[in-house]
């Protein structure tokens, strides 16, 4: 069981590792490909892009090929990009390298929780997928640290080759170790047609609690994937001042916040399931006040402001996943994985989005220079103002539809002072 899980959670963290890739070698690309902002925001819009088109397509393959299939599958055409990209010295190919590698990636997470459900019993499935989720952000630590420095060492060719041949090399253990389910396990029921599944996700789509889910996604995740995707690092060495180390270690911090904040904010969605949306609130009010603070400070900003900026950002991640637990709990089990897709897709679309203005933005007003970049972070609160609306809407329409079921929603401060008396008497 556990030999399985290690070796699909290897699996995921290397893919996290060449998802974020791209984000260390911004600059490096720039210069390479005789790239603007614009071309290389390019790259990350497509790969999102891809990853956010293919969620649905991913779930109809899951049910008819396994996890242990895609999951391999993913690995191996995720190092075929990289492959591609350590040889490309052209724009087009370099393209169709983020292609492969959004491709990839599309089929790994999803896979690789299947594996988790199939594995471990039905109580331990919710902590071990969280889990699973915390410990696959250390691939952004491979490619802040070791893929940084062979990139500002060896150099581009020999730091995407490495990373080509570590996917080759977990996508081989996968193929070797995992499997789709545990020895005597009875098969999985036969996969639902097309139109059963065109179905679900309608279905899915019309409850209240799956669109909730989708803006809190969207609300909370794109920060972290812009930051860490892509423009963190040009942000960092070229509109703050930092140094390429300096800018490495912040994403490392931001991946540090995002492991620990994850189950300070499972427990609090597990204590107070009706106040999920004001923890999900406050992260997205918590995002624009710390930008806020750094955008008016003229660059650069003092290091302690940056240092919380990462701290803050790095709480994204975590308050996404409450979108998933929204799916979780307003769908029954039969609508679950059309549920999930749908809230997947949210902030990919907003992180695609926001990558893709950035760098228009940083095309029309001056190009890599720190005042570029103040004006060009600007286009979050757009998406931060989007998501609150509709995060306020889809709640409503919640609760009404609890009110309707029965379910009696007490006032805030009722809840905390049960709490209290509760902790009280232990």
């Amino acid at each position: 069981m556990w030999v399985v899980w290690s070796v699909a959670l290897a699996a995921y963290i290397v893919g996290v590792m060449h998802r974020t890739s791209f984000g260390v070698a911004g600059l490096d690309a720039a210069q390479r490909f005789h790239a603007g902002p614009a071309a290389l925001s390019g790259f990350v819009v497509l790969q999102l892009l891809v990853y956010a088109a293919l969620q649905v397509p991913v779930g109809l393959l899951l049910d008819r090929f396994g996890g242990r299939v895609l999951v391999a599958v993913g690995a191996l055409t995720m190092a075929t990009g990289q492959l591609v990209l350590a040889l490309a010295t052209t724009l087009p190919l370099a393209v169709t390298a983020r292609v492969l590698i959004g491709t990839g990636d599309a089929l790994t997470f999803i896979s690789v929780l299947s594996v988790v459900t199939a594995w471990f019993p039905p109580r331990r499935v919710p902590v071990m997928s969280q889990l699973t989720g915390l410990v696959g952000q250390l691939g952004q630590v491979l490619s802040a640290v070791p893929l940084a420095a062979l990139l500002h060492g060896p150099g581009w060719t020999t730091a995407f080759l490495c990373a080509a041949g570590l996917g080759v090399f977990v996508g081989l253990a996968v193929l070797v170790v995992v499997r789709d389910r545990p020895p005597g396990a009875p098969p999985p029921p036969p996969a639902a047609a097309p139109r059963e599944v065109l179905r679900g996700l309608r279905t899915s789509w019309f409850e209240p609690g799956t669109r909730l889910g989708l803006w809190t996604h969207m609300g909370t995740q794109f920060g972290g994937t812009v930051f860490s995707l892509l423009w963190g690092v040009p942000y960092l060495v070229a509109g703050q001042g930092m140094s390429a180390g300096q800018a490495s270690a912040l994403l490392t911090l931001l991946v540090v916040v995002g492991i620990m904040a994850g189950p300070l904010f499972g427990e609090f969605a597990a204590r107070f399931p009706m106040r999920r949306s004001l923890l999900v609130l406050t992260v997205i009010a918590a995002h624009a006040l710390v930008w806020g603070a750094v955008l008016l400070v003229p660059p650069p900003a003092p290091r302690w402001l940056l240092v919380v900026l990462v701290i803050v950002i790095g709480t994204g991640g975590p308050g996404s996943m409450i979108g998933f637990d929204f799916a979780r709990t307003f769908n029954p089990r039969s609508r679950q994985g059309a549920a999930v897709g749908i809230v997947n897709v949210g902030g990919f679309v907003a992180s695609l989005l926001v990558a893709w203005a950035i760098g228009a933005v940083l095309s029309r007003v001056g190009g890599y220079t720190p005042e570029a970049f103040r004006a060009a972070w600007t286009v979050q609160y757009a998406v931060w103002a989007f998501a609150v609306v509709a995060v306020l809407g889809s709640r409503r329409l919640a609760r009404r539809k609890l009110a309707a079921e029965g379910v009696v929603i007490l006032p805030l401060w009722q809840v905390l002072a049960q709490w209290w008396t509760r902790r009280s008497r232990m």
